[in-house]
C-alpha cells in the first residue's frame, strides 16, 4: 500500500502552519507518527480515499463525531447544494436560522432564544459572555471540556494543573492574560461538595459542563447541580457540543430529567458542516444585548441550511438510538475479543461515543500498534469509535476478524514471545499536547 503523498504534504505542512493541523485531534501524531495517511480526497458513508487512492473504513473517530449521519449524507448535500444554488451569502439574513432557531426551541421547551455560531469554542465562549452578563458576575466553575479560547484556558493560571483532568495535562496558558486568574474553577464529575466549596467561596455566577464525562451521574449529582444553582441564583450551563443527539433526539440531559439555563450544541447538528447553536432562557439570553457578540460568518447560509435537513433526518429515522446500537456492538466486541485473549481493557463514554485502554504500562505502545496493523488491514483504527448509522454489520465483522491477530500479538508481546517494538515502523503515538519541531 502506497500512502505516502499525505505524510509528504504534513511535513510541508509543518513548516507552514504552526502545529501542522487546525485541531490537536488530527494531528497525525495522534495517531500513527510518520506512517499516518493524514489527508483525504473523498469521503462518503463510513469510506475515507487518501490522497494516493487507498480506500479505508472509518472505524474510529467520523470525522471528530460530526458525521452520525454518515459522510456526504444524500439528503443533506442536495439540500445544501440548493443553497449553494441559490446563494450563500448577501447583504440581507438567512430565514433558515429563524427557522432553525425555532426548531431548537420546540426541542428544548425550557428555553424560549437561540444563537449560532460555527464552532464549538465559539458556541462556549458565546455563552459565557451572555451568561457572565446575565448573572453579574465574573467567575465560572466548569467541569469538562469547552474549548481553546482565553476564558477556559485561564484555569491553567490557577494554582496546579487545573485542566489536567478536563482537557489535557501539562497545557501552558501562554498567550491567555495573567489578570484572568482565578476567575475560572474546576470540579470534578460526580463530586458535588467540591462544587460546592467552590461556590461558597469564590463568588461564581456561572456553572458551565458536560453533563456526561467517561461515565454517568452518580447518586443524583445533576439535579444537585441544578439545586445548587438555583438556590445560589447561579446560571446553569449544559456544554452538549459533544454528547448532543447520541442518545436522545437533543440534549443528553434528556435522559435524566434535569434542565439547565442555557445549552450548546455542535458536532453532529449539522453533520459535518459547521453550525454550533447556544439556546437558552429569556430571562439569560437576553443579556446578548447589553454587550457585543458579532460575526460575518455566522450569517452564512449552509450550515443553518445543514443543520435543518440533518434535524429532520435525525427525527425521521431516530438516528439516535441507530448510532447507540451500534455503540454497544462495538463495546461487546471489545471485551469479547480481549476476553478470548486474555487482555484486560476498560471501556469507557456512552456508547455511540466509546473509548477503550489497556490496563497495561504498555497502553501507548498496543494502541500504536493496533493504529499500524488495522491500517495495512484498510481501516482508520485505534482506540475509540464514534458510531454513525453507515457503520454496517459487515463493517464490524471484517473490523473484528482483523482485529483478532493484532490482539494475538499484543498477547505474545506480554508474554514476551514477541517485542512490539520491533515490529512498529515509527514512533509512539502522542497522548496529548506537543510541541511539534
Amino acid at each position: 500500500m502506497n500512502n505516502r503523498t499525505g505524510q509528504k504534504l504534513y511535513e510541508k505542512a509543518k513548516s507552514l502552519i504552526p502545529g501542522g493541523t487546525m485541531l490537536l485531534s488530527k494531528r497525525p501524531e495522534m495517531f500513527l507518527p510518520d506512517n499516518w495517511p493524514s489527508y483525504f480526497s473523498k469521503s462518503k458513508g463510513n469510506k475515507v480515499w487518501d490522497l494516493d487512492g487507498n480506500q479505508f473504513t472509518d472505524m474510529s473517530i467520523m470525522g471528530i463525531g460530526t458525521n452520525t449521519l454518515g459522510y456526504g449524507h444524500d439528503e443533506v448535500d442536495a439540500a445544501v447544494m440548493q443553497t449553494i444554488k441559490n446563494g450563500n451569502m448577501s447583504t440581507l439574513n438567512c430565514p433558515e436560522e429563524v427557522y432553525l432557531a425555532e426548531k431548537l426551541v420546540a426541542m428544548n421547551p425550557w428555553a424560549d432564544m437561540v444563537r449560532f455560531a460555527r464552532s464549538g469554542g465559539e458556541a462556549n465562549a458565546i455563552a459565557i459572555r451572555i451568561a457572565r452578563a446575565a448573572s453579574g458576575k465574573d467567575n465560572v466553575a466548569i467541569c469538562g471540556y469547552h474549548g481553546w479560547h482565553d476564558w477556559y484556558l485561564s484555569t491553567n493560571h490557577n494554582s496546579g494543573d487545573g485542566l489536567s483532568g478536563h482537557l489535557l495535562p501539562g497545557l501552558e496558558p501562554a498567550g491567555v492574560p495573567k489578570n484572568l486568574k482565578n476567575s475560572v474553577f474546576p470540579f470534578h464529575y460526580n463530586n458535588i461538595e467540591e462544587l460546592e466549596q467552590i461556590v461558597d467561596t469564590q463568588d461564581i455566577g456561572v456553572i458551565k459542563m458536560e453533563v456526561v464525562r467517561n461515565f454517568g451521574p452518580e447518586d443524583n449529582f445533576l439535579q444537585k447541580v441544578r439545586d445548587l444553582a438555583t438556590q445560589k441564583n447561579i446560571v446553569l450551563i449544559f456544554d452538549e457540543c459533544t454528547s448532543g443527539f447520541r442518545e436522545t433526539f437533543g440534549g443528553i440531559y434528556k435522559k435524566y430529567g434535569v434542565e439547565p439555563d442555557m445549552a450548546m450544541y455542535g458536532k453532529t447538528i449539522g453533520n459535518g458542516y459547521a453550525l454550533t447553536a447556544v439556546v437558552g432562557k429569556r430571562s439569560v439570553m437576553e443579556a446578548a444585548q447589553k454587550t457585543f457578540i458579532s460575526s460575518t460568518f455566522w450569517t452564512e447560509r449552509i450550515g443553518p441550511t445543514a443543520a435543518l435537513k440533518t434535524l429532520e433526518v435525525m427525527e425521521r429515522i431516530q438516528s439516535w438510538d441507530i448510532i447507540t446500537e451500534k455503540g454497544k456492538q462495538m463495546q461487546q466486541g471489545w471485551q469479547k475479543l480481549a476476553d478470548a485473549h486474555q487482555l484486560s481493557i476498560t471501556i469507557s463514554g456512552i456508547p455511540s461515543l466509546t473509548t477503550y485502554a489497556f490496563n497495561s504500562d504498555d497502553a501507548l505502545l498496543f494502541k500504536t500498534f493496533i493504529t499500524q496493523e488495522m491500517l495495512k488491514k484498510g481501516f482508520l483504527a485505534s482506540t475509540n469509535f464514534y458510531a454513525s448509522i453507515a457503520h454496517e454489520d459487515v463493517d464490524f465483522a471484517q473490523y473484528f476478524e482483523a482485529l483478532d491477530s493484532v490482539y494475538h500479538q499484543i498477547k505474545a508481546h506480554q508474554n514476551s514471545d514477541v517485542d512490539l517494538h520491533t515490529l512498529l515502523e515509527g514512533p509512539i503515538c502522542h497522548s496529548g499536547f506537543k510541541r511539534l519541531n
